[in-house]
């Protein structure tokens, strides 16, 4: 059996920078309520035209490689996590396929929204671990800001999220650097609580005549259900991460949560008792970017050097389904 590190990692998200000032030129919202509520002061918007998820997700891919030394050629096989596929079908895996240049190596796509990384991780993780490949691009790429109802009525869900990439190149481990272990639930009882409808293939037409005017077009969250969830989910899936690998909190220098609310983060923080320094948080520079939240924030992490050589970390996430997972890093 072997084992997988993160060999490299990379970032990409689009120019465009709005401020929960501009925001609020188009909501009836504020800088102060925005950021007592989510701890966001600004979001990366994509450029129509542009940006993709896809090319989003290749652009990031391409500095994952270039950290980690490899070239296209080396990749054995791609992992793509997002809720905003550039169509229907086909995934966006095939599409960075064939932007990177790559030869005919399979892509998987996978479609766990806030926990898509977590999942994405755990995927390339078995594939490397029982020898199949040495060598996984896991992209993780989200457009979110052209669905999201701007309008007062939308406002809740429209001021939390943004657009942004990340990717890591996964790699047979040849040291003591390693994913220990990755943990993932699912709960579909709640399965409606964080949700966009439609389209849907349950109708006899999937764009239903009254589809404009159905509010099943925007997304749908019961805020205070995900809070209490999100945070309960995820202070478990990091004690049974350490209990699985026989570790304490003490042990852990660095948690790296998803994205989805600073207040979310403060609370799974409040829990472990952890210091400042031990848990990280970017929220406020980019919202939530659903897959891509915790491979952007790894990028920011280790550019501010937070990270070192044989520092043990969690992440940690919770999304729609509900979903949610962690995984623990040896660096």
């Amino acid at each position: 059996m072997y084992s997988t590190k993160i060999a490299g990692v990379g970032k990409y998200v689009p120019e465009r920078i709005v401020t929960n000032k501009e925001l609020a030129t188009m909501v009836d919202t504020s800088d102060e309520w925005i950021t007592e509520r989510t701890g966001i002061k600004q979001r990366h918007w994509f450029e129509p035209g542009k940006d993709t998820t896809s090319n989003m997700g290749v652009k990031a891919a391409r500095k994952a490689m270039e950290n980690a030394n490899v070239t296209k050629d080396d990749i054995d096989f791609i992992v793509f996590a997002t809720l905003s596929p550039d169509y229907i079908f086909p995934g966006c895996g095939v599409l960075a396929q064939k932007e990177l240049g790559m030869d005919t190596i399979g892509a998987l796509d996978i479609r766990n929204q806030c926990s898509g990384f977590i999942y994405g991780l755990s995927v390339a993780d078995q594939f490397i671990k029982t020898g199949m490949y040495k060598n996984i691009l896991l992209i993780c790429s989200e457009v979110q800001s052209n669905t999201f109802d701007l309008s007062d009525e939308g406002r809740s869900m429209a001021v939390i999220f943004g657009d942004g990439a990340g990717a890591l190149v996964l790699q047979r481990s040849e040291d003591d650097s390693k994913i220990i272990n990755t943990k993932m639930h699912s709960q579909g009882e709640y399965a409606e609580e964080l949700i966009l409808a439609e389209p849907s293939t349950n109708h006899s037409k999937r764009i239903k005549d009254d589809i404009l005017t159905d509010n099943g077009i925007w997304p749908y969250m019961n805020g205070r259900n995900v809070f209490r969830n999100a945070v309960v989910r995820m202070t478990e899936v990091i004690n049974e991460s350490l209990t699985a690998a026989n570790m304490t909190k003490k042990e852990l220098d660095l948690v790296i949560p998803h994205q989805a609310n600073l207040r979310i983060s403060q609370a799974v923080q409040k829990k472990f008792e952890l210091e400042d320094d031990k848990i990280f948080n970017n929220i406020q520079n980019y919202g939530n970017t659903t897959a891509a939240s915790i491979p952007i924030a790894l990028c920011d992490a280790l550019e501010q050097g937070k990270i070192k050589k044989g520092d043990v970390l969690c992440f940690c996430a919770f999304g729609s389904g509900f979903t949610w997972g962690s995984a623990l890093i040896k660096w």
